[in-house]
C-alpha cells in the first residue's frame, strides 16, 4: 500500500459504507463523553466531590466504547474482510483493546472494592490509552481525507 491509507477499492468501499456514517456519529459522541467525563472526574480528583456524577459518566463512556468498537467490527469487516486485526488496521486494533483493557478494569477494580479515589485515578488513566488511540483515529482519518481529495483530482 505504500504511503496510502486505503486501496482506491478499500477507500470506494469505505466512503459509501453505512457503517463509516455510524462511525462518524459515534465518534464526537464518544469524544464528548469523554470530555465531560474527563472534567467530572478531574474535578473530584481535586475536591473530593461528585464522585457519584464522575462514576456514571465513566459507565456511559465504556459503553459508548464497546459500542463504537462493535460497529468499528463490522465496519473492518466490510472493508478489509477481517472483524478484528486485519493487518492494514492492526494498530488502531492493537491500541484499541488496550484501551477496552483498562476501560473494563473499571468495572474489576469496582468488584474488588478499590477506594473511589483509585478507582478514578484508574479511569485516568484508561482514558490516556483512549487518547491514544483517538490520535491514531484521528491520524488516519486525516490521511484518508488527503488520499481522498488527491484521487478526486485525478479524476478517479
Amino acid at each position: 500500500m505504500g504511503t496510502s491509507t486505503y486501496t482506491y477499492q478499500q477507500l470506494n468501499k469505505r466512503d459509501s459504507s453505512k457503517w463509516t456514517i455510524v462511525q462518524g456519529i459515534l465518534a464526537p459522541l464518544q469524544f464528548i463523553a469523554f470530555v465531560t467525563s474527563f472534567v467530572l472526574i478531574m474535578h473530584y480528583l481535586r475536591t473530593g466531590d461528585g464522585y457519584q456524577a464522575a462514576n456514571i459518566s465513566a459507565i456511559i463512556k465504556i459503553v459508548l466504547l464497546w459500542i463504537i468498537t462493535i460497529t468499528g467490527m463490522f465496519w473492518e469487516k466490510e472493508i478489509y474482510g477481517k472483524w478484528f486485526l486485519a493487518p492494514e488496521f492492526f494498530w488502531e486494533d492493537f491500541m484499541n483493546a488496550v484501551a477496552l483493557f483498562f476501560h473494563n478494569l473499571y468495572f474489576v477494580v469496582l468488584a474488588l472494592g478499590w477506594s473511589e479515589l483509585d478507582i478514578m485515578k484508574l479511569m485516568m488513566f484508561a482514558y490516556v490509552t483512549y487518547l491514544l488511540n483517538f490520535a491514531q483515529f484521528f491520524y488516519r482519518g486525516l490521511k484518508a481525507r488527503k488520499q481522498r481529495m488527491a484521487a478526486f483530482k485525478a479524476g478517479l
